[in-house]
């Protein structure tokens, strides 16, 4: 299934039980609201599909796997009201993500930023390329890194996401986020998609039921991130009001 506009694009492919999903937007990936809803309700589908064991979380294009949050829709943001639903976005999308029944294999073959680091830090295992440096630049421009940052601590600890967030500028390597746990593989541009489809498949052939149950054990200790995310959303949709954050997001948009 396929779906594309100017908020984006998402594209379901089915190989036995492996279902690849895609995402794209032209803003180097970037995830307006609607598209964050799309691949919510995605990956809330696929938990529910009992012929999919695994799932393959990618994107579109070579150089930048998702760049985070729509800097237009931010800057139409009014009110606290619109603020916390925006970044209930991303809070919905990384507890489907944590919920979903399946184990996410993420395919990552370039930069991400700021919210790309999240949905990273919220799949099961993530094989990248050398040029898939991470950055959290939510401080840069008024923000903070909050929705995502249970995801991020868990997968690299309080320090390492500490050393990212407050390094605001700077772009941690590929070999960085293998060394913190961001990255469970690293493999050059040419080799990636062959691993990832390798391990997809190899994954796949064992047993669904098995594979389910060690999801649960996985992400066991976050079933207080349904209201976690959504009060860390408010957070962020106060900040992004704020005159600080408006100046920066013009500047970056320039």
């Amino acid at each position: 299934m396929s779906s594309e506009n100017q908020n984006g694009s998402l594209q379901t492919t089915f190989n036995n039980a492996v279902a690849t999903v895609q995402f794209g937007h032209p803003a180097s990936n970037s995830f307006p609201r609607k598209l964050l809803d799309r691949l919510t309700s995605e990956i809330n589908s696929l938990s529910l599909n009992e012929s999919v064991s695994v799932i393959v979380l990618q994107s579109e294009g070579l150089k930048v796997f998702c760049s985070g949050a729509s800097f237009d829709e931010l800057l139409q943001v009014e009110n606290e009201e619109q603020g916390t639903a925006f970044f209930s976005g991303f809070a919905h999308l990384l507890n489907a993500m944590r919920n979903c029944s399946k184990l996410i294999i993420g395919r990552v073959q370039g930069k991400a930023v700021g919210g790309g680091v999240g949905i990273i830090a919220a799949c099961d295992y993530v094989l990248a390329t050398p040029e898939s440096a991470v950055k959290l630049s939510e401080l840069a421009i008024g923000i903070g890194p909050f929705v995502i940052e249970p995801a991020v601590s868990r997968k690299i600890g309080k320090a390492a996401m500490a050393e990212m967030t407050l390094a605001a500028h700077e772009w941690k390597s590929a070999e960085w986020a293998l060394e913190n746990k961001l990255f469970s593989e690293i493999h050059q541009a040419e080799n990636l998609d062959n691993a990832v489809v390798n391990f997809a498949q190899k994954l796949s052939a064992y047993n669904p039921e098995a594979l389910s149950e060690m999801k649960k054990i996985i992400w066991e200790g976050t079933e207080h991130w349904e209201s976690l995310l959504i009060e860390r959303a408010a957070i962020t949709g106060k900040l992004v009001l704020s005159d600080f954050s408006r100046n920066a997001l013009t500047q970056f948009k320039k």
